[in-house]
């Protein structure tokens, strides 16, 4: 495998990442690719000439070392390369889509017109694809170390196996390799590949959390600069003036008349009857009428 095309493909990948995906790809290549090429390699070599059984049974080592290594550390390691380092070229490809964009714009309106203010930058479609790049990436390293887990038992390199698999005539013990160092290489691209994980996490917060305060400051910004309509008083129940007080039209009272303040003495019929008495009869007395 070419490593420093692969690299040299990468490389432009640094120049959209952020702070933690330029930390997630020097690891990738200082702690994963270069240790795995210069020395995982040669580590593990030819190993199942190196796996040894006490037998001279015709194909009993071929098919023990089948049944306890099903596939290689060191090509697991490789597709594990291939595939986490496989999102990013999701970016990569969007920026040069955002480019071939800006050129046909360029032509057709001219040189002085854009498209984008700038094509690289991570807005819009670019940072969803960037975003789920960052998921996808963690998504394959998980999996990975899952089926790495899976298969050789939480990582472990025994010094000895027994293998009881046809065509062995019987139990047969078959020793590992440099099991020490195969175990020591192992940890450490299991650690290599978690500390992965946890810059792409940082990476997801960070991203989410950055779009979420663009979006609050943008918010106040636009709250800010925005007159207060007469609506916004109406549609709220708590607010009981629904427009200024001095606009207010009161309805001014007429001052009191003497006229409709003076009420006239009530005056009682039997009142009346007798002063008509009186008029015809002057010579009665009042005690005559009262009875």
């Amino acid at each position: 495998m070419d490593w420093k095309t692969f690299q040299s493909l990468l490389s432009g990948v640094n120049k959209y990442s952020t702070a933690f995906g330029r930390i997630w790809l020097s690891i990738v290549f200082v702690f994963r690719v270069m240790v795995y090429v210069v020395a995982a390699e040669r580590v593990w070599g030819d190993e199942q000439k190196d796996f040894d059984c006490n037998t001279k049974q015709p194909g009993c080592a071929n098919v023990c070392y089948d049944y306890f290594f099903p596939i290689s550390h060191i090509r697991l390691w490789a597709l594990q390369l291939i595939f986490v380092t496989c999102p990013s070229f999701m970016v990569v490809m969007h920026v040069a889509y955002r480019d071939e964009r800006e050129r046909k714009y360029r032509m057709k309106h001219g040189e002085e017109s854009k498209l984008y203010k700038n094509t690289g930058k991570k807005h819009g479609g670019l940072w969803w694809t960037y975003v789920l790049s960052l998921f996808v990436k963690t998504a394959i390293e998980v999996a990975f170390l899952y089926i790495l887990h899976f298969i050789y038992d939480s990582f472990d390199m025994p010094r000895l196996v027994k293998c009881e698999v046809s065509p062995c005539p019987n139990q047969v013990d078959c020793y590992i390799g440099h099991p020490t160092e195969k175990k020591v290489f192992t940890y450490f691209m299991v650690g290599a590949s978690a500390l992965c994980i946890v810059l792409n996490i940082c990476e997801i917060i960070y991203l989410i959390s950055k779009r979420v305060a663009r979006c609050a400051n943008k918010i106040k910004r636009r709250h800010r600069h925005s007159p207060p309509s007469q609506d916004s008083y109406g549609g709220d129940s708590r607010n009981t003036f629904p427009m200024e007080v001095s606009k207010l039209e009161v309805p001014k009272e007429r001052p009191p008349s003497f006229m409709s303040s003076y009420r006239p003495p009530f005056k009682h019929p039997a009142d009346k009857l007798s002063r008509e008495m009186m008029a015809s009869a002057p010579n009665l007395s009042s005690d005559t009428l009262e009875k």
